[in-house]
């Protein structure tokens, strides 16, 4: 009898483990409807002939509001902006001062921000992409999100939680570059100011319309 249930036990636990990461993306977009982080940021790029691959570090602050607005604010090691304010996509190189600007509905559909800030639900997430438990690494729970659209430049992305919070993006694009985010000091809020994602093109800021 007791061999029984220990058998029951083990052909059981690997299912809850796997619901972990699911019931922590679910919990994460029904909970959470405003944030504030802390970010860092490293890029890894594949190697070529036989060269190691390079990687860069940035860091900064990520603020989002759902449904549809966030801003990542780099200020490590250079200042760069990158604001949905629900309509419009603004990505800001302060060193350029050069502003690209896109419509939203045709930039976020099958990205990791759609993830973090756009879709309300699973449901509203499972139109973009498709979902799947990722095993547990790095003391955290992970769930893999890979887009539904052949013709994205995104392969896949994972998201973590460590418990029960968010705490990385790990994506990975098809030209084999990884961009692996880690949150610390997540808040999470109510609502923030709707001036957070209000975005003005500085003064003389040569401006790319996509």
């Amino acid at each position: 009898m007791r061999k029984m249930i220990s058998a029951l036990a083990l052909s059981v636990l690997p299912l809850w483990a796997l619901a972990d990461g699911m019931g922590s993306l679910e919990s994460f977009m029904k909970e959470s409807q405003a944030g504030k982080a802390q970010f860092t940021q490293t890029v890894t790029s594949p190697g070529r002939d036989g060269q190691p691959g390079r990687t860069k570090t940035s860091s900064g602050e990520f603020q989002f509001q759902r449904p549809g607005r966030f801003s990542f604010h780099y200020t490590k090691p250079f200042e760069q902006v990158i604001v949905a304010d629900g309509k419009t996509l603004w990505m800001l190189d302060k060193d350029l001062n050069q502003v690209t600007q896109r419509p939203q509905s045709q930039a976020l559909a099958s990205t990791p921000a759609a993830i973090l800030a756009s879709a309300t639900d699973l449901n509203g997430l499972r139109k973009d992409f498709n979902l799947g438990n990722a095993s547990d690494a790095d003391g955290m729970e992970w769930v893999q999100a890979e887009p539904r659209s052949s013709d994205n430049q995104l392969r896949q992305v994972r998201v973590g939680f460590a418990g029960g919070k968010l705490a990385a993006l790990d994506i990975m694009d098809s030209f084999g570059q990884r961009s692996l985010i880690r949150f610390s000091q997540l808040q999470l809020l109510p609502s923030l100011p709707a001036s957070t994602f209000h975005f003005t093109p500085p003064a003389g800021a040569d401006v790319l319309k996509q």
